[in-house]
């Protein structure tokens, strides 16, 4: 008697090893892709934070995006991109789901579900990148680094009053945000104060208050 085919199931397919699927660990700072290398493949954050960056021909580099659990990672390679356009690098340890660009191609185009979660994720993925761009032209370096701790703590939609992400440096907020690190040094501050974010118990974790959506909004 033959056995009965198990139905797809999208979530699975997005958290566990198989045909074309491979669990990778990644120790904090390790190069998960560089910037020209080939776009075989995309990656499923399981656990962990991930920075993706972008180096200009000058050499100058700009930080796109951190992203988290349940975030694809080089999605780019789905648009027919023989190299990657940016680099890809382990902010904390990590576990990743890698998945062959033939086998998610395949998935895409035989499962209407997983076709749509994904278009759905590209759409608002591009949609964050083009108010990032207005937000650089429009909004003063405060506002922007507020939207950017929101967006990292993902409590701009409905939700938790509040939500704990890894302690960024700041540094790095401030290629994010397009400004130096003392300004941003000083914002932060500032924010302390106002009760919009505060260090938890441990020093390498940062609490972002839900008012600070209020702020934003003036």
């Amino acid at each position: 008697m033959a056995k009965q085919r198990r139905a797809f199931n999208s979530k699975t397919f997005l958290s566990t090893d198989g045909v074309g699927r491979k669990t990778m660990l990644f120790r904090k700072g390790q190069t998960i892709y560089a910037q020209g290398d080939g776009s075989d493949a995309l990656f499923v954050i399981q656990e962990g934070r991930v920075i993706v960056s972008v180096k200009s021909q000058a050499g100058k580099e700009t930080i796109l995006n951190i992203l988290s659990d349940g975030d694809f990672v080089g999605e780019d390679s789905m648009a027919g991109q023989s190299c990657r356009t940016g680099s890809a690098g382990a902010m904390t340890d990590c576990r990743l789901l890698r998945i062959e660009k033939k086998v998610m191609m395949l998935a895409l185009t035989r499962h209407k579900k997983l076709a749509n979660m994904f278009l759905a994720y590209v759409l608002a993925r591009n949609a964050r990148y083009e108010q990032d761009l207005v937000d650089q032209r429009c909004n003063p370096s405060e506002k922007r680094l507020a939207r950017i701790l929101l967006l990292l703590a993902r409590v701009d939609g409905p939700g938790a009053l509040e939500a704990t992400i890894p302690n960024i440096n700041h540094e790095t907020l401030s290629e994010m945000v397009g400004t130096t690190r003392s300004r941003v040094c000083f914002f932060m501050r500032k924010f302390r104060e106002s009760g919009f974010i505060y260090y938890g118990d441990k020093s390498n974790l940062l609490r972002v208050h839900r008012t600070l959506l209020a702020f934003c909004s003036q």
